[in-house]
């Protein structure tokens, strides 16, 4: 398990004991790497909203920075906010789901059993995703490929890349009708970010984040399908 106090060169990958130096007088001078002749980590010159810029056109040098070089741990807060969000989209598509204008009806909204069902169902479908390509990547890196495997950061980078999902956000404020090509795209983006998170933390090829994005995927699939087969079963008991 990597130290706390390596960082890593946003250029080449390599390890570095500090990203800048403070002299006497307030003066700082940004570390340059060793291996590159470049500056370690130029984002810490950068605005935030540079940061997020690049983290959104998926750069490996913005993905370093964030999950190397910062102390960014609101992924499981995004993460709840996300699944949230997911789960309110997928409640307002079921039938008798009749929308309103009047803000407070958002009260109603969380207090409706099918909403609850839909976050525990975006839920179990996002473990399986993870628990999925977890997986995979213990299988080919630590069996095959006989490196090691560092579960927290890989976790970490993987909720942190499913930061498009907060794209739904206008659908939740504003109620836009449904658009399956626009949620189509929103799950393309997702998967393209976990594709760049994996492959920034293993330092692997494309070919292999992509393989372990698809097979997350597909248990993703699996799981939605089994669970919608399960409800239908317990609905066709019942009556």
């Amino acid at each position: 398990m990597m130290d706390k106090n390596v960082f890593r060169c946003v250029e080449c990958n390599e390890q570095a004991t500090e990203l800048h130096r403070d002299y006497s007088n307030g003066i700082l001078t940004i570390t340059i790497c060793g291996s590159c002749q470049k500056p370690v980590d130029k984002y810490i010159e950068y605005d935030p909203v540079i940061i997020l810029i690049d983290a959104l056109l998926c750069k490996t040098q913005a993905f370093r920075h964030i999950l190397f070089n910062t102390t960014l741990n609101i992924h499981w807060k995004l993460c709840v906010f996300c699944l949230l969000c997911e789960a309110y989209l997928r409640w307002s598509l079921l039938p008798g789901s009749e929308q309103s204008r009047d803000p407070a009806d958002i009260i109603r909204y969380t207090k409706e059993w099918e909403f609850y069902g839909m976050f525990g169902l975006a839920a179990l479908e996002l473990a399986a995703f993870c628990t999925s390509v977890l997986l995979f990547l213990w299988l080919v890196v630590v069996h095959v490929q006989h490196r090691s495997l560092d579960f927290s950061l890989l976790l970490r980078a993987l909720l942190l890349s499913c930061y498009g999902k907060v794209l739904v956000i206008p659908a939740v404020i504003w109620e836009h009708d449904y658009s399956p090509l626009c949620l189509s795209l929103i799950k393309l983006f997702v998967l393209t970010s976990n594709s760049q998170a994996i492959r920034v933390i293993l330092n692997s090829s494309r070919r292999l984040s992509l393989t372990a994005v698809c097979v997350g995927l597909l248990s993703e699939t699996c799981t939605a399908q089994v669970c919608r087969r399960l409800q239908q079963s317990v609905q066709d008991m019942l009556t």
